[in-house]
């Protein structure tokens, strides 16, 4: 072995430190990106949970960064992208890749997924919510009810469901007054069978669950009642999510690629959750596992580049 190999060698056997991003606060989240912590230990890891807006943290100290669970970074955007470029001039890796990071930040990749040929929710994109519109778009979506949601969001949060005849443009022009959204029209499969997560590390499909809002609701998020379960996603399913995956470059280390079912029979791309989506690692024995495995892979990859 050459000197330069078994230094790199030495490095892999010893221990390597890692953050996990998180919020200043978790009370009310359901979070298991912790069960991916053991498996990591296992291969020489050392782990950090670190909030992300903590100031003056010294990124060179890590090997790597998980962006993990910051899930209330859209309160500030500029301030978590911010963060983000400061950890990828570091010696860390970040995890995922800042490209992707930067793509999916907005709703608007799926524009440029549809263009190469995916299948989404048909979608009406703006820069701010316009005065006038809000009866046009029903007729446009051919649909008697719609969602409206900004471009930058997570869990569902100033999510509507809007009806032909509760709609109020007020209530939109104040939400959306100085910020993009995306109108869709509201797929009834969400509430009779629900909508799907397949869940890849390293391009590898690793498990998948059903989320089914809670009567009369239609957010799929655990925190706001829905039933949660794993599932066993049919051929047809995967071949979709594999064919999604394989317009993404780089290759993303973790990937939740979320579906339902339209009124056609079609997969419908819902999202493509590359930053920092709830990997559910509690729905599958070897999730974990999975887990570290690809990011252990990945980081040593980059490391000994």
């Amino acid at each position: 072995m050459t000197e330069g190999g078994a230094a790199a060698q030495a490095s892999v056997n010893s221990a390597r430190r890692c953050a996990f991003l998180t919020m200043d606060s978790t009370e009310g989240w359901c979070i298991d990106a912790d069960l991916g912590i053991a498996p990591l230990e296992a291969r020489n890891w050392t782990v950090d949970w670190v909030r992300w807006r903590t100031a003056g943290v010294p990124w060179d100290r890590y090997d790597a960064v998980y962006i993990g669970v910051p899930w209330d970074y859209p309160e500030d955007v500029r301030g978590f992208l911010s963060l983000l470029e400061r950890i990828d001039r570091s010696r860390a890796v970040l995890v995922n890749d800042l490209s992707l990071v930067r793509w999916t930040l907005t709703k608007t990749y799926l524009r440029d997924l549809e263009r190469r040929g995916t299948d989404i929710v048909p979608s009406l994109w703006y820069e701010r919510m316009p005065r006038g519109e809000l009866a046009a778009w029903f007729e446009r979506l051919d649909a008697p009810q719609l969602i409206v949601k900004p471009v930058v969001s997570t869990n569902a949060s100033d999510t509507f469901l809007l009806g032909e005849d509760t709609a109020e443009e007020r209530l939109l022009l104040h939400a959306f007054r100085d910020r993009a959204l995306v109108v869709q029209p509201f797929i009834a499969n969400i509430q009779s069978e629900g909508e799907y997560s397949l869940f890849y590390f390293g391009n590898e499909f690793s498990h998948a669950i059903r989320k089914l809002p809670k009567s009369e609701d239609f957010r799929v998020q655990e925190e706001y009642g829905a039933d949660i379960r794993g599932t066993d996603p049919e051929p047809a399913m995967i071949e979709t999510a594999d064919r999604v995956l394989r317009l993404v470059d780089p290759t993303p280390v973790y990937a939740r690629v979320d579906f339902v079912r339209g009124p056609d029979g079609r997969f419908l791309l819902m999202e493509l959750e590359l930053i920092e989506p709830s990997l559910y690692l509690r729905m599958h024995p070897a999730a974990p596992m999975r887990f570290a495995a690809a990011f252990d892979r990945y980081v040593t990859a980059v490391n000994w580049w």
